[in-house]
């Protein structure tokens, strides 16, 4: 059966990965986590000393850039691919409030846009893949032939967000998730290189009052579609 490609944006705490390795899983295709790579970086940018609350050194970021190598290796026990920062498995500490707090600022950066999308685009050429992130639709693939854009209310994205680190035994408040939460969805929107906006041909999803199953039986619907379509 000939493949495709499937472009999922949207605001932070969409559950766009969560979709995304769904879909991935259930048609055999490949799903990257374009926001992990962003994450990544930013993580990079952590250790080295190179952003914080106060700073953010963009252009010794850029000069370091060819020293970063990310890459995606599947774990069989979890079920998914977790990501590799220069052969290191660093797939929970890009998770963490405090890259959350920075990655918007890093994600704005042309020169780690370029960097990244140019990666994302062989990890596509073969179709077969199902990428998630903020300019998948619009930027890397915009040729993909399913698009969706998904959305929520900043509190409803901020409280799983906040169960979400809750979970996993972080010391957070509420209050400072939802702030996060909207600070990033300015940020992303207001870039000048590639920002957060939904492609014409996007098919929406609002998910606010959504199930997990509820949202994927609408994708996966359009994907059958689509594939039918191409018999």
């Amino acid at each position: 059966m000939k493949k495709i490609t499937i472009a999922i944006d949207g605001f932070s705490s969409t559950g766009k990965s969560t979709l995304a390795k769904h879909l991935a899983n259930h048609f055999g295709y490949t799903y990257v986590d374009s926001g992990a790579m962003y994450r990544t970086v930013t993580l990079y940018a952590m250790q080295h000393g190179l952003i914080d609350e106060n700073n953010f050194d963009k252009e010794k970021l850029i000069s370091h850039l060819k020293n970063i190598e990310i890459s995606f290796i599947f774990n069989k026990a979890l079920g998914f691919a977790e990501v590799y920062l220069n052969g290191v498995n660093v797939e929970n500490e890009i998770r963490s409030l405090e890259v959350s707090n920075h990655v918007s600022k890093v994600a704005a950066v042309s020169e780690v846009r370029s960097k990244l999308v140019e990666q994302q685009h062989k990890m596509g050429k073969n179709k077969g893949v199902v990428m998630d992130g903020r300019d998948i639709g619009t930027v890397v693939f915009p040729d993909a032939e399913l698009k969706l854009f998904l959305t929520a209310s900043a509190e409803t994205r901020a409280k799983r967000r906040f169960n979400e680190l809750k979970k996993r035994g972080d010391n957070v408040l509420f209050e400072d998730v939802l702030k996060n939460v909207e600070e990033r969805d300015y940020i992303d929107s207001h870039r000048k290189d590639s920002p957060l906006v939904k492609a014409d041909d996007a098919k929406e999803i609002d998910n606010s009052n959504m199930t997990k199953e509820d949202q994927f039986e609408i994708a996966k619907n359009l994907v059958d579609k689509i594939l039918e379509s191409q018999k």
